[in-house]
């Protein structure tokens, strides 16, 4: 079945008028003008709520036991913000970092799923990201993961607010915390977590951004080619026929620039390299930004905003990691 156009009439005013309200998709979660491939597609069904992130465990007569989570550099970040959590089965010694997109005062993307309800992109990477650090966790990595409730990630300074929205430079400076935590965490692999908008009916399918003004690009390359397989592939597992828009390099995304610093930048600042004066908390491993969904277009909303497709995306983020690791 192609594109079900009575759907989208149904449904195009209402997204339009939000997708308008969000002009800050800085972190790489707006896309532009990809042509979806033809599909069938299977109505996403629920399933249990996928697993949160532990804050305890029980603690056996006579053996002392470390916590299941712990703060990095609490005093720089938000709290619950920048958690480093444990292997719940073995230790492979192995650190990745998780970042969910958006939070707080910058909710990303707005959308509609086909039966109306509106969704933000925030609380998607939210869910996705806490069930794939559930995942890893129990393949015995440990998971850094820059969120565990909406909010912003770094301490702010007032000056980076204007009202109720963030500055420019708040933006940039919530993103460059997220690097940071990354970078005090010693992961040894990033995965950027975010949702796609579009303001045309067209706009749909998943991709994978890397950076390629890295000295270790190649790896990144690697890693996000296998978050794009295994992602796509678990969500297609379901037949919702989803188009792969591919593997992608970082200079070729992100929403409006910031201002012309920004704009000459070119990059992601989650994947890119630092700037003197204006960006000097680069992330120092190998990263990947997948975008799997656009959240824009009802029907992918709607597969976003179930347990089945937040866990089908969680699963692949993990097995990518497991396979990368792997082959590295």
């Amino acid at each position: 079945m192609t594109r079900r156009q009575a759907s989208w009439a149904a449904t195009a005013a209402a997204t339009a008028c939000l997708v308008a309200a969000v002009w800050f998709l800085v972190a790489g979660s707006l896309g532009g003008g990809r042509t979806p491939k033809s599909r069938s597609r299977v109505t996403p069904a629920s399933a249990p709520a996928s697993s949160s992130v532990a804050t305890s465990q029980p603690r056996r007569p006579g053996k002392t036991s470390r916590p299941s989570s712990v703060a990095v550099s609490p005093a720089l970040f938000q709290p619950g913000q920048c958690q480093l959590l444990y292997p719940t089965k073995g230790a492979r010694h192995i650190t990745v970092f998780l970042d969910a997109g958006h939070g707080g005062l910058d909710p990303g993307a707005v959308g509609q799923t086909e039966l109306g309800k509106v969704v933000h992109e925030a609380d998607l990477t939210l869910a996705v990201e806490l069930d794939a650090a559930t995942l890893l966790r129990e393949r015995g990595f440990s998971v850094v993961v820059s969120r565990t409730r909406n909010a912003l990630v770094g301490r702010l300074p007032p000056s980076d607010f204007a009202g109720k929205l963030l500055t420019s430079a708040g933006v940039r400076a919530d993103i460059a915390a997220r690097d940071r935590c990354a970078d005090l965490s010693h992961a040894q692999a990033l995965v950027g977590i975010y949702f796609d908008a579009g303001y045309s009916p067209s706009n749909a399918g998943s991709l994978t951004a890397y950076g390629t003004a890295r000295p270790f690009w190649r790896s990144s390359l690697r890693l996000a080619q296998f978050v794009q397989r295994d992602v796509l592939s678990a969500l297609n597992s379901h037949g919702w026929g989803i188009p792969n828009d591919g593997v992608v390099p970082d200079k070729t995304l992100g929403g409006p620039p910031l201002g012309p610093r920004s704009a000459a930048y070119g990059h992601l600042l989650l994947l890119g390299p630092g700037v003197p004066g204006w960006f000097t908390t680069p992330s120092e491993m190998p990263g990947a930004l997948i975008e799997p969904l656009f959240i824009t277009d009802p029907f992918e909303a709607t597969v976003a905003a179930s347990t089945t497709g937040q866990h089908a995306i969680a699963f692949g983020v993990a097995e990518a990691i497991e396979q990368y690791f792997r082959a590295t």
